[in-house]
């Protein structure tokens, strides 16, 4: 009778663990239906001139649209970038594809562009220097530190005459190493990015990303030289992969795509501080 019991009770005790697995998967399933459907969603904002623009220009439209926009502050990209891995926040709107693809390989992500974004340009500004032919030997240039703005960096730099990189090499991983020549022998110093306009008046050139020009309330029209904008350097909407044909994230993409934006741009682009990808245009 005892073995009776034990063996009666090891069956409920069995079927109980099924049903609660059977829940807590109907309890996944739910709350993963409900984050593909849901109207709140959460943008991590990082400093910069993109936050602004999608608070101008694409939230009013997404919340036509019957979404609420919710916000939390980063004090850098870096930070967002984990929350949104974290799940804390759902995208933002602050880096290009090549930053996305580094930081996927550094900390294993999974963050998916959805969607490329106006983009501002890098630049060379200079306190001291009006012109690039006032480069001479042992000019101080100062650029971004991070790989994917090193790189972009140097391809400013070719583009500007001042070095040669070897052939065959991958512009968008460019490094140090990957110069063939330096014609002008320069003096080349890599520092964070937003150190750069504070040092500037003590440098002869600096290459600055557009954000931290934005971030320095410099005048991006003093730029002496733009960097020309490749498809892995166009800011995009990231998210993580499992969202990316959410309800929401394919409307974040509609309203990047829509005719109002396309207007607004019209109207807030005179100068072309904004390169426009041809998938908005």
């Amino acid at each position: 009778m005892r073995n009776k019991g034990i063996k009666a009770l090891s069956v409920l005790l069995v079927i109980g663990a099924f049903i609660l697995v059977g829940v807590g998967c109907k309890n996944t399933k739910k709350l993963s239906e409900d984050n593909l459907e849901k109207k709140e969603i959460t943008i991590g904002v990082s400093p910069g001139p993109y936050n602004v623009l999608f608070n101008d220009a694409i939230k009013p439209i997404l919340e036509k649209e019957g979404y609420t926009i919710k916000e939390i502050e980063f004090s850098d990209l870096l930070q967002s970038e984990v929350a949104l891995t974290e799940e804390s926040v759902d995208f933002n709107v602050a880096q290009h594809t090549s930053y996305a693809e580094n930081y996927n390989k550094e900390k294993n992500g999974d963050l998916t562009p959805i969607v490329p974004i106006p983009t501002v340009p890098a630049g060379i500004f200079s306190e001291n220097h009006k012109s690039l032919d006032e480069v001479k030997e042992g000019s101080k240039v100062a650029i971004p530190k991070d790989p994917s703005n090193a790189a972009r960096a140097f391809r400013l730099l070719e583009k500007a005459g001042w070095i040669k990189t070897k052939e065959g090499v991958d512009k968008a991983t460019l490094t140090l190493n990957d110069i063939e020549e330096n014609i002008y022998g320069i003096e080349i110093i890599e520092m964070e990015s937003s150190q750069i306009p504070r040092v500037l008046q003590d440098l002869d050139f600096g290459i600055l990303p557009g954000s931290v020009v934005y971030l320095a309330n410099m005048d991006p029209e003093k730029s002496i030289l733009s960097e020309d904008v490749s498809k892995n350097l166009e800011l995009v909407v990231v998210v993580s992969e499992k969202n990316k044909d959410s309800n929401w994230a394919k409307a974040i993409v509609d309203a990047y795509k829509s005719d109002e934006f396309k207007a607004y741009m019209e109207e807030h682009n005179k100068n072309n501080y904004w390169f426009i990808p041809e998938e908005l245009r």
